[in-house]
């Protein structure tokens, strides 16, 4: 068990934590940001993030009006934390969220501050100055109070409100991708109950060293690397995801530069380190170091895992640390993962089985087998089981059913939302007298008490008395035609008229919506217009794809729209939002490529 983990137990809530870490190593660079991605630093100790946070609470507490919440809009730095730990020593509750651009509408905030009811907005004077004279007036941000935390000065200041584990330490809004964002309410026992079993099960303590490039307004990036640094008293280093996108090389520079254990990301992320991967402009990184590589995405790809280890064991990556897990905001972040001292696990499933929710284990070369990966074995701390969507009843091993959690790690419901709350946080079965569950929506299953996970419940597609998920024929069409671009593309069920089925046993028609790769745009015949290339290649995508998913599948495949390279609808964690696609679909919104 990790030395971090024993520690602080003794700590009830994040206050009383960053103050220990500033009297204990006042002079730990607990942060530092790569400005430009490489190798311009700028970093911040415990006690210096300490003293930002009283001077930011002491702020927020000399204004004529007492706030509930706080927006926060932070562009990726250090500013961030600081805010954030302000606001928890003003009292008042922090909201992640991504900033907004310049002349863009601002949908996804204006539905969090309606929902938050928040009046505040906390920012760096730059993104203020930038962003606030372009914000339209329809938008609910033009009506908010604004605050510059980076102005703020950070001398001869003192304010901190006292702390108790059942406060609420934050709101994390929901992804919005099956509906409008809600916000779940995490409170600082839920935050180091969740810690203490992700350092205790990954196997982190003060030794580890954390590289990051994950945003901070989403759970896997506050929780399982900011707020992890601070949990376990360690260094983290970290840049925009906009950097690691921009170039995926320079979160394996980073690992191997500043000799990193512990780092991870949503699986494109590793197709991506693997796909853009250049062996001779490259090849100096050094990998050895990286102990704890989590996979936090859905789905896990099989293929991936398998590629980034072929790609990466030649500069020093270990298969055994390739670490599958499984959480979302609803559970403050950690459900399942586990290190072990062997390579993760994959099951290769009958098809036919699985699509009548039973997971039946084939070989790897039996026709048409689907492969599942492992999400990590469940843990005592907390109960996991599988239940019946339908019946309410725990489904035995082996048997496809909504995946329900209990414990000190799940949240405390929806801010100001009781009808979902009810629904989602108070789920009963017979089994368990008294004890309340986390509905999560994900199905899955159990095998040798390892947690296997196959879709989303909303996601699914019933087709003939067949439960067909949206993720395989994604997976399908993106590997049919090269023009396809991976893991920017949705499924989804439309009926003749253009409607989406929603009930069961419905034989709507799918549809495929895709981006297209960028090299593509241009390709043609010579002597052809660019319309007579756009419908060429789509004629050839569709009916390549068509063929993919009847031979795969047995399945008609409807349409297959290509779209231009970065338009397709995702959540603001990168999910693509299958419903809004549909929508987009049907209402002619698509920009086609």
């Amino acid at each position: 068990m990790g030395i971090g983990f024993m520690k602080d137990t003794m700590h009830t809530n994040l206050v009383d934590l960053l103050q220990f870490r500033a009297l204990i190593t006042p002079d730990l660079k607990m942060y530092t940001y790569l400005v430009d991605g490489e190798h311009q630093e700028v970093s911040m100790t415990a006690s210096e993030l300490n003293k930002r946070a009283m001077a930011i609470a002491s702020t927020l507490h000399t204004r004529s009006k007492t706030y509930k919440t706080a927006l926060l809009l932070y562009p990726t730095g250090l500013e961030f934390i600081a805010g954030f730990m302000g606001c928890l020593y003003a009292g008042i509750i922090p909201i992640p969220a991504y900033p907004p651009h310049m002349r863009r509408p601002t949908p996804r905030l204006d539905a969090i501050i309606r929902s938050a009811r928040t009046e505040i907005a906390l920012s760096t004077a730059k993104l203020i100055a930038d962003v606030l004279p372009n914000v339209s007036e329809d938008s609910l941000l033009s009506g908010m109070a604004f605050m510059a935390t980076d102005t703020i000065d950070d001398s001869n200041t003192f304010f901190c409100m006292p702390c108790k584990a059942e406060d609420i330490a934050f709101l994390q809004y929901t992804s919005g991708s099956t509906a409008d964002p809600k916000g779940v309410m995490v409170s600082h026992g839920n935050l180091i109950h969740n810690m203490s079993l992700i350092a205790k099960y990954f196997q982190l303590s003060e030794q580890t060293r954390i590289v990051n490039w994950l945003p901070a307004y989403h759970d896997m990036g506050l929780i399982g690397q900011l707020l992890m640094a601070l949990h376990l008293g360690c260094e983290l280093i970290y840049m925009s995801p906009v950097s690691f996108m921009q170039k995926p090389v320079r979160w394996l520079e980073a690992i191997s530069r500043y000799r990193a254990t512990y780092s991870g990301g949503p699986n494109f992320a590793y197709e991506l380190c693997a796909e853009k991967f250049n062996a001779e402009t490259d090849g100096d990184v050094d990998l050895t170091s990286w102990q704890l590589a989590f996979n936090g995405a859905e789905p896990v790809r099989e293929e991936t895992l398998h590629t980034f280890i072929r790609t990466f064991t030649p500069y020093g990556f270990q298969a055994k640390s390739l670490v599958p897990s499984y959480g979302l905001a609803e559970g403050t972040l950690y459900v399942s993962g586990y290190k072990r001292e062997h390579p993760y696990t994959t099951l290769w499933l009958d098809a036919e089985s699985l699509e009548r929710d039973l997971a039946i284990v084939v070989t790897k070369e039996t026709l048409y087998a689907r492969a599942v990966v492992g999400c990590g074995i469940l843990v005592p701390e907390q109960r996991t089981v599988i239940v019946h969507p339908q019946k309410g009843e725990l489904c035995g091993e082996l048997m496809i059913g909504e995946i329900w959690v209990s414990g000190p790690s799940v949240a405390q419901g929806y801010w100001e939302h009781p009808e979902a709350t009810q629904l989602t946080f108070q789920g009963t079965l017979d089994s368990c007298q008294g004890e309340r569950f986390l509905r999560t929506g994900d199905l899955g299953f159990i095998h040798d008490n390892e947690l296997y996970i196959t879709g989303r419940m909303k996601d699914v597609m019933i087709v003939g008395g067949r439960n067909i998920y949206p993720q395989d024929l994604e997976y399908t069409v993106q590997n049919c035609h090269p023009a396809v671009r991976k893991e920017y593309i949705a499924a989804f069920q439309v009926d003749v008229n253009g409607h989406q089925k929603e009930i069961a046993g419905s034989s709507g028609e799918i549809v495929i919506v895709a981006e297209l790769n960028r090299e593509f745009r241009h390709r043609g015949q010579d002597g052809e217009s660019a319309d007579q290339r756009n419908v060429h290649l789509h004629r050839e995508v569709l009916a390549t794809a068509r063929q993919a998913v009847w031979e795969q599948y047995e399945l008609p495949l409807k349409d297959l729209v290509l779209i231009r390279t970065g338009t397709i609808p995702k959540t603001s964690s990168g999910k693509i939002q299958r419903r809004l696609t549909k929508q987009w679909y049907e209402t002619d919104k698509l920009q086609r490529g």
